[in-house]
């Protein structure tokens, strides 16, 4: 079984580290100090990019140059040594890995899905949040609908594992446009005990995702009349009113 932690960095970022057995890999190093004190004197097998963000690839140089290990994402990011597609398949501490495009967020952001057994990791990067979902920098509604889309058709005790803590912001702004929802209520009230702990949220999973994530209810009807209350017309296809919900929460 692969043991899969959280690495904290800067003020909220997640560095996953998987381990099995003696094999060490992490997914998103925006810094190298924290990897190196998780790793404390032992090596690190590989490296694993979403995409080309500066908080999910700052340490990969100082990674790579203190354990010479293999570095698996995006092509277009700098450093990468195992250039990774849509579709691709490789196998990752003795576990098949599928390799999702899901453009956005970036226009290279990739999705790493891990079957270990029967349990299914997803590392999604910055494309789907606890809650949210990726800002939109450089990809259209349509790309990143399309992909926030295909993560939700994962089954649904998918384990989802983000890059960032920002859950009790998005539950936030979900409970705004989707007040209605008991679900919803119920989980911003476990995050902020989780939260008060000092505990990660994270990972959430899919079918939590499903209930109470506003960006992958765009059919919920109370989500299309809060949509409409913000000026759609009620035939709005899905990817009008996922713009509609990103526009208002960039500004939320």
């Amino acid at each position: 079984m692969i043991t899969i932690r959280p690495i904290p960095a800067f003020n909220d970022n997640y560095i996953w580290h998987l381990q099995q057995s003696d094999e060490h890999w992490v997914v998103d190093p925006g810094d190298a100090t924290p990897v190196m004190a998780a790793l404390a004197g032992k090596p690190l097998n590989g490296i694993l990019l979403t995409h080309h963000h500066f908080d999910h690839t700052g340490g990969v140089a100082a990674l790579t140059a203190a354990f010479n290990c293999p570095v698996y994402g995006p092509a277009t990011i700098e450093g990468v040594t195992h250039p990774l597609r849509d579709g691709d398949h490789f196998n990752l501490l003795g576990a098949p890995c599928e390799v999702l495009a899901v453009p956005g967020h970036t226009l290279d952001h990739i999705a790493l899905v891990l079957t270990d057994g029967e349990t299914i990791h997803l590392f999604c990067g910055d494309t789907l949040f606890a809650g949210g979902c990726g800002r939109l920098f450089e990809g259209t509604p349509s790309q990143m609908y399309q992909s926030l889309s295909r993560l939700a058709a994962l089954p649904g005790d998918t384990r989802v594992y983000c890059a960032h803590e920002y859950t009790l912001a998005n539950l936030e702004f979900a409970l705004a446009v989707d007040a209605n929802n008991s679900r919803l209520r119920d989980r911003q009230q476990n995050a902020e005990a989780i939260r008060a702990r000092g505990e990660p949220t994270l990972p959430s999973n899919i079918e939590l995702e499903r209930a109470t994530n506003p960006f992958l209810r765009t059919d919920d009807p109370d989500i299309r009349l809060q949509a409409q209350a913000k000026g759609l017309p009620k035939n709005a296809n899905p990817v009008e009113i996922f713009a509609n919900l990103r526009q208002q929460k960039d500004v939320f």
